[in-house]
């Protein structure tokens, strides 16, 4: 993708340079490449290196180098170009290339040979020098995926091996170094840190537990094989930074279509789970359209998303047809689910529906000749024929009766590592799982795509992503799901929304009940998942008619994700904050704790000026306080302060 960019560019002739200076950038050689900021050091003593079987060949190995650099002008607009080329007998011939523009460098590295190579590990960025003004700040871990409740983590004193994009940053002053791949079409990536904070290295290749790998990462071939383009990074404020990158992957890779409102609705796995049936989900309907929908539990368009998740198989296609009907005349949008990388069954001689030409152990993607099994289910190779067949039929079905809505689940499964695809020029995970959501995209072009389990990246194939694994009704699953939204909020920029997972009331207190709801809105999508059936708990009814019609919080579910305050932890931010576009401050404040917990307004953290100026509303109790009141939020409860000048 980033080469598609690159020649999309105006490029002036070359010339030689072993430094160059642009804006506030400037790069030399020696013995590496040397990065400085507005006369500060970013990364010291680049290297990129490679491995050409067991060997690790590095940019210093080689015995000749000479530089070259051009002028751009491409889709990230003005910039230099500073190429160095690598060249000794022993090696093929190695490229390091640095895009320079105002707020930010991509680099990559491209081995060249005669004949045709295969590698499965390259690292454009592998450096033994990071700012000493960052080497004791936080390090995050982004996790490649969500599923089984992994966790961002940050850490000040141990290594730390994050998926795709890395932030090391200062809490107090802010200033974070910001390092993560922006191409995701043949590479799974990653940027290691070492204990000390000294040594980074992002490279493309990674293949572990964490990415649901047991076979190494795929081999790239080709005469000339390119690693992942790297971002890199230093802001004022960390913040900005990961924003910034995501800005840059969607760029490249631009976010799948949406020009309605974001989503707001009912999820039938919350609490229906496989009890949902066409009785029990077409009288939720109707308790959404008379008890919710008109109290301002909608869209800004005055939609409800109403949707059935795993157990709709259970439904005739009539009984799929008229539900969707019911939700049709109640201004509600019908909602479906499937998971298209899975085989439940695991059992080889079943015949595939739709494709019943073949046998699901004709499409297992194996790993070492055995299938690959997670959560429960086998995973399929998103390059076969059969999936294509299943995609179609299945799009068929969901369009004949009239739904709109997809939520996909379980998309791991389709960029796992394997023995071999069946198309023959899919050699890596990367490339099978964007063939397959190439084509998911495609055949459900008409519908909203929604991921549940799935990798952070590649994201141009659905219009959002859930932020985390599952979280239901308890205060510890309102504090997951804010770990993910502290440090993951900017992955709204790379999908149209986040999703913060179905809002759950029953069996929990009312305090948990407001933090829940806060978490949702916040987020993104804002789906709620109680039993509203006839049958259904009478306390979650009554808990929904409360506080899920609070037009002042329902307002705030926009799609556009809080940010952080300050990252200062290694669990979840108490404080998250978005600045609106009439100026106004909104402020969700989460206290996780059995304590009550009292604050001063952050007003520093805040960016606000003299605190008298301000008024602050809360938006829960309807509260007015001043400035320099303190701020109380019970035991195991949110609130959220509206302020204003």
């Amino acid at each position: 993708m980033f080469a598609v960019a690159i020649l999309l560019g105006v490029m002036a002739a070359c010339k030689s340079t072993e430094r160059i200076n642009v804006a506030q950038w400037s790069l030399s050689y020696s013995d590496g490449v040397n990065i400085n900021y507005e006369g500060k050091p970013m990364l010291g003593s680049v290297v990129a290196e490679y491995k050409m079987g067991k060997q690790m060949v590095r940019s210093t190995d080689y015995r000749h180098h000479h530089f070259s650099s051009t002028k751009l002008n491409d889709l990230f607009g003005r910039g230099d170009e500073w190429t160095i080329t690598f060249e000794d007998e022993r090696f093929p011939r190695l490229v390091e290339r640095f895009c320079i523009y105002d707020d930010f460098i991509l680099t990559d590295v491209v081995v060249e040979g005669s004949d045709t190579l295969a590698l499965n590990y390259m690292a454009p960025v592998a450096t033994s020098v990071v700012p000493s003004r960052m080497d004791k700040g936080w390090r995050l871990r982004v996790p490649f995926d969500n599923d089984a409740w992994i966790r961002y983590q940050t850490t000040c004193d141990s290594s730390v091996r994050s998926y795709e994009v890395t932030a090391l940053y200062d809490a107090q002053t802010r200033e974070g170094l910001v390092v993560g791949a922006v191409s995701h079409d043949q590479w799974k990536n990653a940027i290691d840190i070492d204990r000390d904070g000294r040594h980074l290295c992002a490279f493309s290749g990674v293949a572990d537990s964490l990415t649901r790998d047991v076979h190494e990462h795929g081999w790239v071939k080709g005469r000339q094989v390119r690693s992942a383009t790297m971002f890199l990074g230093i802001f004022t404020d960390w913040r900005t930074g990961l924003e910034t990158y995501a800005d840059a992957n969607a760029t490249l890779a631009r976010p799948r279509e949406w020009t309605k409102a974001m989503p707001v609705g009912w999820n039938s796995w919350g609490a229906l789970a496989f009890r949902v049936n066409h009785d029990n989900a077409t009288e939720v309907v109707r308790f959404l359209a008379d008890s919710l929908q008109k109290e301002s539990f909608c869209n800004s368009e005055g939609l409800v998303y109403t949707g059935l998740d795993s157990g709709w198989n259970n439904f005739t296609e009539e009984e799929l047809k008229d539900f969707a009907t019911q939700c049709r005349q109640r201004h509600q949008v019908p909602c479906i689910y499937w998971a298209p990388f899975t085989d439940w069954g695991k059992d080889g001689n079943r015949r595939v529906a739709g494709a019943e030409e073949y046998r699901y152990s004709d499409i297992w993607l194996l790993a070492n000749g055995k299938p690959q099994e997670l959560d429960g289910a086998y995973a399929i190779d998103p390059t076969h024929p059969a999936v294509r067949q299943m995609m179609e039929q299945t799009a068929d079905l969901f369009r004949r009766c009239g739904y709109e809505y997809v939520k996909m689940d379980f998309m791991t499964h389709g960029r796992m590592e394997a023995d071999r695809w069946f198309l023959k020029d899919v050699t890596t995970g990367t490339e099978a799982y964007n063939y397959g959501m190439h084509l998911l995209d495609s055949i459900f072009s008409d519908f909203y795509l929604n991921l549940s389990i799935s990798p952070i990246f590649p994201a141009q194939y659905a219009q959002s992503r859930r932020i985390a694994c599952d979280a239901w009704n308890k205060m510890k699953d309102t504090e997951y799901t804010m770990n993910a939204l502290s440090w993951g909020w900017w992955i709204d920029r790379v999908y149209r929304f986040n999703d913060a997972d179905h809002v759950v009331l029953r069996d929990a207190t009312e305090g948990e009940n407001r933090a829940r709801i806060t978490s949702s809105v916040i987020t993104g999508l804002f789906i709620t998942g109680d039993d509203f059936s006839l049958t259904g708990d009478a306390q979650a009814k009554a808990r929904a008619r409360k506080l899920l019609t609070n037009p002042d919080i329902n307002r705030l579910a926009t799609g556009r994700s809080f940010r952080p305050l300050t990252g200062d932890s290694d669990e979840a931010e108490h404080c998250f904050v978005r600045q609106e576009k009439d100026g106004r401050l909104v402020l969700a404040v989460f206290n996780y704790g059995d304590e009550p917990l009292s604050m001063d307004l952050p007003v520093r953290e805040l960016g606000l000026g003299k605190a008298e100026r301000y008024s602050i509303s809360e938006l829960w109790t309807h509260q007015r306080f001043s400035a320099g009141e303190k701020l109380v939020v019970p035991a195991k409860d949110a609130r959220v302060y509206e302020i204003n000048s």
